[in-house]
């Protein structure tokens, strides 16, 4: 027997309205079921006490509940979890929980590998197979969810970040409807300000993102010219700074959001002198940016080291006094190999030439549907 086309926690509430109109139900339906799935995180269908029996096994057999099998859980001595998920014939993708005072975020995976290529990412140096559905994204969230329990009766993920494994904007379509569910009142109901979407620069894209989704976006930037950061992230050669930041500038504006974060890892040597913080001043000036350094987090075979704390201080104080707001992300998780950078989970690559590669051949990689 063939497995069910559908999966109900990949169904935004407008397309579970459609799939119980199409069998003869009421479009309420869709709401009592959100109810127990997101609510109650009641993923049992028989326990659904105000949906008939006749119902419940269509459902099970039209549309059931499916999540992957986690395979592996490590717990950091600083409090993050990692866990990875088995994402079929021998792949593996991974989610982060990273618990802090007042907040918890998941960081959740939106890709098996990623096809973007960025130089000191080891998600990147996997390789591409495949993008994920919205169902297992959303799966990463309940799961991480069930595993956690629930702390004085309400969740502890208080935020989800769109950066694990993956070009989030590459998957367009699966992410957008991902981002509808967790801000979605029947949903998860979570503030747009609490679900960021992290790119690495898909212009276009960031542009739709205004349009349809209009959550929190950040940026991974990472260079102050085009030079360097063609070299560091492959999209420039595409999408050059200029382009990127314009689009970025244009997101608050028709989103009201209040500022876009940029990312930005600290490499030795690479990109964090005095004149390129300057010239990443005069980038961000009086604009409505916020940038985040980031200590490089090694991983096997990668050519990069992490800056010195005092280098990436005079690095955050040069920023600091041209009027940007700096912070020095604290590392998290990197113990077990859950820091940002880190991420690698098994990929079988399906790419030959990466994304933004101006060298021989066709490009291939997951382009949004």
């Amino acid at each position: 027997m063939s497995e069910p086309a559908v999966n109900l926690l990949g169904l935004p509430r407008h397309e579970l309205e459609q799939l119980f109109t199409g069998i003869g139900e009421k479009p309420f339906r869709a709401r009592q079921v959100m109810k127990w799935i997101y609510g109650h995180g009641m993923l049992d269908a028989q326990r659904w006490t105000d949906i008939s029996a006749a119902l419940r096994q269509e459902l099970a057999t039209l549309a059931p509940i499916r999540l992957p099998l986690i395979t592996d859980a490590q717990a950091s001595a600083d409090g993050t979890v990692k866990w990875r998920l088995d994402a079929g014939i021998g792949q593996a993708i991974e989610t982060v929980f990273i618990p802090e005072p007042g907040r918890g975020t998941l960081c959740v995976s939106s890709q098996v590998g990623c096809a973007m290529n960025c130089a000191f990412c080891a998600t990147g140096h996997q390789g591409f197979n495949r993008n994920l559905g919205t169902a297992e994204i959303m799966a990463q969230v309940v799961l991480a969810r069930r595993e956690l329990g629930d702390i004085d009766g309400r969740s502890p993920i208080t935020n989800v970040v769109f950066m694990g494994m993956g070009e989030p904007l590459a998957n367009f379509r699966s992410v957008v409807q991902a981002c509808d569910l967790l801000v979605d009142d029947l949903g998860y109901g979570l503030s747009r300000r609490r679900v960021t979407v992290s790119t690495s620069g898909l212009v276009p894209q960031i542009r739709r993102l205004a349009q349809e989704a209009r959550v929190a976006l950040a940026v991974s930037l990472h260079a102050s010219d085009d030079a360097l950061r063609d070299e560091l992230v492959p999209i420039n050669r595409q999408h050059p700074i200029a382009e990127l930041l314009d689009a970025c500038w244009d997101y608050v504006q028709a989103t009201n959001t209040h500022e876009i974060t940029f990312e930005y890892v600290m490499l030795a040597g690479i990109n964090d002198s005095p004149a390129q913080a300057r010239d990443l001043a005069a980038l961000l000036r009086r604009r409505p940016a916020k940038l985040n350094l980031i200590p490089f987090n090694p991983f096997p075979e990668t050519r990069f080291r992490r800056s010195s704390p005092e280098v990436i201080d005079a690095f955050r104080n040069i920023l600091s006094a041209a009027g940007i707001v700096t912070v020095t992300r604290r590392t998290r998780g990197d113990d077990i190999a859950a820091a940002c950078g880190q991420l690698a989970g098994q990929v079988h690559n399906r790419v030959l030439v990466p994304l933004g590669s101006r060298e021989g051949g066709t490009e291939r990689a997951a382009w949004p549907a």
